[in-house]
């Protein structure tokens, strides 16, 4: 299989490590990947503002880098759901049909396409507590939902239960938004701040030493929340756990 690795203009600004270790996994696990030099933004936070032609400069560029693979891996829940259910600024050509078609998350593709469950190299001696995004729960449907009473599954705690040595730690609320998203932390600080704080100090408690997430946007926003409120915990990227980090 041909893969196109897209890695987000944030995790490259700011979590480049992510980025690696998305690469460096998928070529462990034997595939042919392949980081197109050009690439940009899939242009999310443009939609999510409300300005969606501001979107089709950004759609056209990854449309033109990535229309040749068999499928597009991201390491971030938020922007693989924006290319499948929201590109809809520039024409809808086949080029346009095959992307939205073949992009996924990275728990996603090596849960549901490369059916992966063992990490032989990896060993994660710590307790973590997962935070599955909106993204990723909601829409991409990752795990179940506690609102629907749904027959509990987890394609994450699938993938990170073949960790050796790792711990989970269940948070009160486990499926509650962290307040992060996007514009929604600018537009309305004070609820999303709280509702950061509220997110790490139930995991926190929960007796985590991580939180776990697929989306580096989410940890990203609970990251400040806890270090502005001296919150005592870390954060990781599951591709980062499942490459091998240790700490």
């Amino acid at each position: 299989m041909k893969i196109g690795l897209f890695v987000p203009c944030y995790i490259d600004a700011f979590y480049p490590a992510v980025g690696i270790a998305t690469l460096e996994l998928l070529e462990r696990l034997g595939q042919d990947v392949t980081y197109p030099q050009e690439q940009t933004c899939c242009g999310q936070p443009m939609t999510n503002a409300g300005c969606v032609s501001d979107s089709a400069a950004a759609e056209a560029l990854f449309v033109r880098l990535f229309a040749g693979f068999d499928a597009i891996v991201m390491p971030s829940g938020s922007c693989a759901h924006h290319v499948r259910a929201h590109f809809d600024a520039i024409a809808q050509t086949d080029a346009v049909r095959h992307v939205r078609a073949n992009t996924y998350e990275l728990v996603e593709f090596l849960h549901d396409v490369l059916k992966v469950r063992d990490f032989p190299w990896a060993e994660f001696p710590h307790t973590v507590g997962l935070h599955n995004s909106c993204s990723t729960l909601r829409a991409l449907r990752t795990a179940s939902m506690s609102e629907l009473g749904e027959p509990a599954f987890s394609k994450p705690m699938a993938l990170l239960s073949g960790i050796r040595g790792i711990r989970f730690a269940t948070p009160a609320r486990p499926d509650e938004c962290c307040g992060f998203g996007g514009t929604f932390s600018v537009s309305e600080e004070a609820v999303s701040a709280r509702m950061g704080l509220d997110k790490v100090r139930d995991h926190r408690q929960a007796g985590a030493d991580y939180i776990v997430s697929a989306d580096s946007s989410c940890m990203m926003h609970q990251q400040g929340c806890a270090e502005r409120n001296r919150v005592d915990i870390r954060f990781i990227h599951i591709a980062e756990i499942l490459n091998g980090a240790r700490q």
